[in-house]
């Protein structure tokens, strides 16, 4: 039964289903003997899915037409919020999820109210086909790079959702990548994404069955992760809906190199440690020193999107590797380490005839002054921010 404690009648356990007769009962079955408020949400199946639930105390709503299972999602969610519920708890109608795991979903809502959890399925089983592990790693990167959230099985679909997700964010998809983009959008709005152990149960292949659209889907998921990674860099503050102290998108604030206390300050008020601000400078002169011509700032986004860095500490700090000063040193170091002696003519032979040469030693000196100006300017910032904050704590 539902964890000590739990307000039941706010928390809503949906069980979206396209065709699956054979499963679905035994599925709503095992629900209802642990939950009493069930909504199953039927998308569009040929079967008659009304006939299959008859005598059932659940609520049951019926898409006329096949939408996808975001869509099932959506209505749900939406008639959720009708009625007062603050969560939901979704899991599949093929069997796959064991009822009986929901007692663990509802002791992580009570205990992590604002969370997405999502259920981290039992892989270690030789039922499970190889293109379903790869998929799950697969997706896991790119929630990662797109987000800094670590999921375990980041394609799993036994999942609880705060309702607060529905009634505050937009989302562009409807079908299996709803899934995907639920993930990111939720993290960018602030929502800690968790795991919990569950079992799966995968049936043999002449048994299973699934929705999943090869090349229709996969495309669908591709140009998703496309748009979602492109607008993971670009250094504008996502919408949000709750004030984490993890998230990483740092701020558009005026911050300066030229103002370097102010903008420390600003950043430790910002729930910044000064490990984590040391480490992001750090990165951005790391990446700013190499010769990664018109990719530097990408690189950066990429990098601290990927470990959860500030990215305004990391571009910003990345402006003292400008040229001509970091990029000319890089060089001088690059000819001396091929020629034992240092450039000194500069001229149109030197600077252009020659310019693949320059770009060469330009990489090499990088690979030597890049780590020392990285370290260099990350103890600097601890150094100062922890004197900013020690400074702070004293005036309060």
């Amino acid at each position: 039964m539902a964890a000590p404690d739990l307000p039941a009648k706010k928390i809503l356990v949906v069980v979206p289903v396209y065709n699956h007769s054979a499963t679905l009962r035994q599925v709503v079955d095992g629900v209802l003997k642990l939950h009493p408020s069930v909504l199953v949400i039927d998308d569009g199946s040929s079967e008659s899915v009304a006939g299959l639930l008859a005598g059932l105390p659940l609520e049951f709503v019926r898409h006329p037409n096949n939408q996808g299972k975001g869509a099932a999602l959506l209505t749900a969610a939406e008639w959720g919020l009708q009625r007062g519920y603050t969560h939901m708890v979704c899991l599949d109608a093929d069997g796959q999820h064991d009822p009986a795991e929901l007692p663990r979903f509802f002791a992580a809502i009570t205990e992590h109210p604002q969370a997405l959890i999502v259920g981290h399925r039992d892989f270690d089983q030789d039922s499970i086909p190889a293109s379903s592990r790869f998929g799950r790693q697969f997706s896991n990167f790119w929630l990662r790079l797109q987000t800094g959230s670590r999921l375990k099985d980041s394609q799993s679909g036994f999942r609880a959702y705060p309702l607060l997700i529905f009634a505050r964010l937009n989302f562009w998809t409807r079908r299996y990548n709803f899934e995907v983009e639920v993930l990111v959008r939720s993290a960018w709005a602030g929502l800690e994404l968790r795991d919990i152990d569950i079992s799966v149960y995968y049936p043999p292949n002449d048994e299973r069955i699934s929705h999943f659209r090869g090349f229709v889907d996969n495309w669908r998921l591709t140009l998703l992760n496309t748009h979602l990674t492109s607008r993971s860099v670009l250094p504008w503050p996502h919408r949000k809906i709750i004030e984490s102290q993890t998230t990483n998108s740092g701020t558009l604030k005026a911050l300066s190199i030229f103002r370097p206390l102010a903008s420390i300050r600003q950043l430790l008020r910002e729930n910044r440690s000064p490990q984590r601000l040391a480490v992001a400078a750090g990165v951005g002169i790391l990446l700013g020193t190499w010769p990664l011509i018109f990719f530097h700032t990408i690189a950066i986004l990429f990098v601290c999107g990927f470990f959860r860095l500030n990215k305004v500490a990391a571009v910003s700090s990345s402006q003292l590797c400008m040229p001509p000063i970091v990029p000319a040193l890089c060089i001088e170091l690059g000819h001396y380490f091929r020629h034992g002696r240092w450039l000194t003519e500069l001229s149109l032979e030197t600077l252009g005839y020659q310019a693949f040469e320059r770009f060469y030693e330009w990489f090499l000196g990088s690979l030597l002054l890049a780590p020392l100006l990285a370290l260099l300017v990350g103890v600097l910032t601890y150094l100062l921010a922890e004197s900013v904050q020690k400074e702070d704590a004293e005036a309060i």
